[in-house]
């Protein structure tokens, strides 16, 4: 297939994983919260993000594999992608013995670091175990599939996959709360959903790659890079993982469950958002490593405003409705107020930043520039870290994103000048251009936050301001985009056009 072609059909899984993802997202913490109450829910969510944090042992395996496997996938040259793929086979079993004796402390000692819980000792031991049995699934059998899928523009086997992984686990939640099982029996159910994932995987890869070896001599070497992608995955856990950790450690687990109502938003719109960007990087990889420079910067000049529009008009629209939806979502809860419109204006925003990165990025990924950015990233990973620890201490939920608002702010701007001197080569003024636009209407967005006032009471209600909402912003952004990069737009609609034209 076609680049444009894998684009679309990874693009158009990935949307189908998005909406299974939502709907799982939705209803299991509203299970939770509802049947098992506020604590059960900021438990789980706290564990899950502890578990999620020591997976940092990879230590940039996933990256520096997916990235190495570029240029031999390109020349079809077999044997030297299976010595690559022995290579992170063998890095991957190492990491994952680390990660099952990091798991196994965690369920030990993290009973005794709680405030408070319904919940014995050993109850919470078993459930981080059982959600450990991800992780290690991950390390032992699917991170090998998944690496050779993603260099390979497959991504939307890995999105299947998902799919069924997502279905199973909310039939199973649904099922557990209506029969009141326990909270504990309930996460060792779900470790089948894990199970029936891997083995989609593996039944694919073994079936579509037969020249495929595992035992090949491993060629350590072209994993080299893999400690400097360990400084990005560094950036990537301290947006997810941080705010949780410290929202632990800082307040009370039922803060945490607002956290991950709000929390919940956000993640939908990054998951909505990853649609359009799923393959890209490997894509982008493949241009690179066939030193298509013009090609390169067409591409990127139209990915980049496309990407800006689309953020400026989801999160615009988010912001408004953002409130609304908490009050729909939590009706009938009333341990804990979840109504707190200021942090909902900050959750947002954090948001917004750190998805104005993502076109530069992804570029960093494509060109293989872990070395060449390391302090950057960990200047930002140290500026989240920082802030987040002050600021949680002294304000908060309120403090720690602030912390990550601070280091989005402070990468964004890096980013801006760094992509086009080393990747490129373009001028600064072409995402300027692109910017402008983003910032005028985010920032009117922000105002009408500020000084309205949009009652809605119901779920129809609330989709028609939605759809109305959308609407609105979907013309202001293609009008002012225009008047800011109007031959850039001509481009953009044109690829849409010739792609739209193929399907039909």
């Amino acid at each position: 297939m076609s680049r444009t072609k894998l684009f679309a059909t990874n693009s158009f899984v990935s949307a189908l994983q998005q909406m299974i993802l939502l709907l799982y997202a939705f209803i299991v913490p509203r299970i939770l919260i509802t049947v098992y109450g506020s604590e059960i829910n900021g438990l789980v969510v706290s564990l899950t993000q502890f578990v999620q944090y020591f997976l940092l042992v990879e230590a940039g395996i996933s990256g520096a594999s997916i990235y190495a496997l570029y240029k031999p996938l390109a020349e079809n040259n077999i044997i030297k992608r299976n010595a690559i793929l022995s290579a992170a086979h063998k890095f991957y079993f190492k990491s994952g013995y680390i990660f099952i004796l990091l798991v196994v402390l965690l369920a030990l000692i993290y009973p005794f670091i709680l405030k408070q819980s319904s919940l014995n000792y050993w109850q919470i031991t078993l459930i981080v175990l059982a959600l450990g049995v991800n992780g290690v699934m991950d390390f032992f059998t699917l991170a090998k599939y998944r690496v050779l899928l993603t260099a390979d523009q497959r991504a939307y086997v890995i999105s299947f996959a998902q799919i069924v992984y997502y279905t199973i686990s909310t039939v199973i939640v649904f099922i557990s709360a209506k029969l009141s099982f326990n909270i504990v029996l309930l996460e060792c159910l779900l470790i089948i959903s894990v199970f029936v994932r891997s083995f989609i995987l593996w039944k694919y890869t073994n079936s579509h790659y037969k020249e495929l070896n595992y035992k090949e001599k491993p060629d350590d070497e072209s994993l080299k890079e893999r400690w400097n992608v360990f400084y990005l995955q560094i950036l990537g856990s301290a947006q997810n993982a941080l705010p949780i950790i410290l929202a632990t450690i800082y307040v009370s687990l039922k803060e945490v469950s607002v956290f991950s109502v709000y929390n919940l938003v956000i993640a939908g719109i990054g998951g909505i958002l990853s649609v359009f960007i799923s393959g890209l990087a490997a894509s982008f990889g493949d241009v690179i490593a066939r030193g298509q420079n013009k090609t390169l910067q067409k591409a990127n000049q139209e990915f980049e405003q496309s990407y800006y529009m689309l953020i400026t008009i989801v999160y615009s629209v988010t912001l408004l409705l953002i409130l609304p939806f908490v009050k729909l979502y939590t009706k009938g809860v009333s341990d804990i107020n979840y109504i707190l419109p200021l942090f909902a204006f900050m959750i947002t925003l954090n948001g917004f930043l750190y998805n104005l990165k993502t076109p530069q990025g992804m570029l960093v990924i494509s060109a293989g520039l872990y070395r060449q950015t390391r302090w950057q990233t960990t200047t930002q990973a140290l500026i989240a870290f920082l802030g987040g620890i002050i600021g949680g201490y002294f304000w908060g939920l309120y403090g720690i994103i602030g912390g990550l608002i601070l280091s989005n702010i402070y990468r964004d701007i890096d980013l801006y000048f760094f992509i086009p001197k080393h990747v490129t080569k373009l001028h600064h003024k072409y995402t300027l251009k692109h910017l402008l636009p983003a910032f005028i209407i985010f920032t009117c967005a922000i105002f009408i936050f500020f000084i309205s006032n949009i009652i809605i009471n119901s779920v129809l209600s609330w989709i028609l301001w939605g759809c109305i909402l959308t609407f609105i912003f979907i013309i202001i952004t293609i009008f002012l985009n225009l008047c800011f990069d109007k031959q850039n737009m001509k481009n953009i609609f044109k690829r849409i056009y010739n792609l739209l034209k193929k399907k039909i």
